[in-house]
């Protein structure tokens, strides 16, 4: 298969990956990007936000740490420096793999800031495993096979979707009172949810890329014409806002905390993993180890920083990689216009507010799909693995079982001590961990799982525009 580059002429010996274009073009291709992964990016703040407990001003402000925040580690992985970064044009977003456990590790520290002093160490933490775990990823490759990682993806989407349909209902705050599950909630969330399937269905390549976008500004427009936004905050909000390290303040170090990012990160290198080589075959760029390593070291470079400047762990967004797939645009250079458009829109607490006063069915509606997404990539990545064979098929169903454990008996977690609650407590946490000793116990042999390793060159991912999606050839 020939590789999905660029047909434009570069200079000779030139890679189109290194390629600098035009200013106007790098303005126009880099804001393309920050487009595409707008909604998805500001999804982790707004719904651990709200899982806290977090006024709409510290919501707002932790919006806008997140865009800041990403803007840096973006430009980090795409431009690089020294073994620091892929080089590639690769975005770098908040993962969804972390927001479970980050409101566990939240709410098991009492909610609002004192939780997120708690989530900030573990983030710290789990950025630092990160960048020294690096170089080792290669060797540690054959213990994630197509049946560990497709769970792993699976179980992410289906702990995530009640998240957003609780979103659905009016929101965690309005669980038990009579607005909860209002019909009107209902309407709004499938509303985002239609517009966003048709414009995937019928929209042109460009507004595919940004359905998620479309339907989130369209819902909130339409709840805003019948009253039901309040963009008061907004128009209080400075204009120019300086996101400054710690704070909400020191960050607590907890060790089950702790342990707990550092297992979501494991996971998170493994999804980076295939996203760096997918990467490679979608630019005809070469992908070795030394090029997974870099990557994996600003995931951790980034995931500190977020840590440091009250944000989130980060790593490769997998929605951008569409948008490279379908435009042909391979500069890594746009990518890195793309981080500081990012950088400059966190720099605006206006535009924080804006996004802070969408409305939960809104955003439901619009999570119903991206994470519903997730869940698919791991399916398909799971029919690469033998699920005839019962060990295969029980590791699924264990680990699956596990996962939402947590959410059906949330009970059982309150009784225990909050340490072991932030790792326990995590649906994401508890079914990968499941899955990851559930696969060594079966399949202890390394040359078993080699023969098992994920066929990296065989798996094109893109984005249509509500998600990633893993094409397996």
């Amino acid at each position: 298969m020939a590789p999905l580059t660029s047909r434009r002429r570069t200079p000779a010996g030139q890679h189109p990956v290194d390629e600098v274009l035009p200013l106007s073009k790098l303005t126009l291709y880099g804001f393309q990007h920050v487009l595409a992964f707008y909604a998805g990016a500001v999804l982790v703040p707004i719904i651990l936000g709200n899982s806290l407990g977090l006024s709409p001003q510290e919501l707002i402000y932790l919006i806008n740490a997140d865009l800041v925040t990403a803007g840096i580690a973006t430009v980090i992985q795409a431009w690089g420096f020294w073994r620091i970064g892929a080089r590639l044009p690769l975005v770098q977003g908040a993962t969804f793999t972390a927001v479970s456990p980050m409101i566990a590790i939240g709410q098991g520290a009492g909610g609002g800031t004192a939780g997120l002093l708690v989530v900030y160490g573990a983030v710290i933490t789990g950025g630092i495993a990160t960048y020294l775990l690096a170089p080792f990823v290669g060797r540690l490759a054959k213990y994630f096979p197509p049946i560990v990682t497709g769970t792993l993806l699976t179980v992410i989407g289906i702990v995530l979707i009640p998240v957003a349909l609780q979103d659905v209902g009016g929101g965690s705050d309005l669980v038990g009172s009579p607005s909860y599950g209002d019909p009107g909630n209902l309407a709004y969330a499938g509303g985002t949810l239609l517009s966003i399937l048709l414009l995937t269905r019928f929209g042109p390549p460009f507004v595919r890329s940004i359905a998620v976008l479309v339907g989130l500004v369209g819902g909130t427009a339409v709840a805003w014409l019948l009253g039901d936004v309040d963009f008061r905050l907004a128009g209080e909000a400075h204009w120019i806002g300086v996101s400054t390290p710690f704070h909400y303040g020191m960050p607590q170090f907890s060790v089950f905390p702790m342990l707990a990012m550092v297992v979501v990160m494991l996971i998170t290198m493994v999804e980076t993993t295939g996203d760096v080589y997918a990467m490679g075959e979608i630019t005809g760029r070469e992908v070795d180890g030394d090029t997974v390593g870099r990557a994996l070291r600003a995931d951790g470079v980034a995931t500190v920083l977020g840590g440091i400047f009250n944000s989130f762990p980060y790593v490769a967004f997998a929605e951008n990689i569409g948008l490279v797939r379908i435009t042909r645009i391979t500069s890594r250079f746009v990518v890195v216009a793309a981080g500081f458009f990012m950088i400059l829109l966190g720099l605006i607490p206006k535009a924080g507010a804006v996004v802070a006063a969408v409305p939960h069915p809104v955003l439901g509606g619009a999570a119903v799909a991206m994470f519903g997404m997730i869940a698919t990539v791991g399916i398909q990545i799971l029919s690469k693995a033998d699920l005839r064979d019962e060990r295969n098929a029980l590791i699924l169903a264990v680990s699956i079982g596990a996962a939402m454990l947590p959410t059906v008996v949330g009970p059982f977690f309150d009784r225990m001590p909050t340490e072991v609650r932030a790792v326990l407590g995590s649906g994401i946490t508890l079914g990968s961990l499941a899955a990851i000793l559930l696969n060594l116990f079966f399949h202890a042999s390394a040359a078993r799982g080699a023969a098992e390793d994920i066929d990296w060159d065989g798996l094109v991912e893109h984005d249509d525009g509500i998600g990633r999606e893993t094409a397996v050839r």
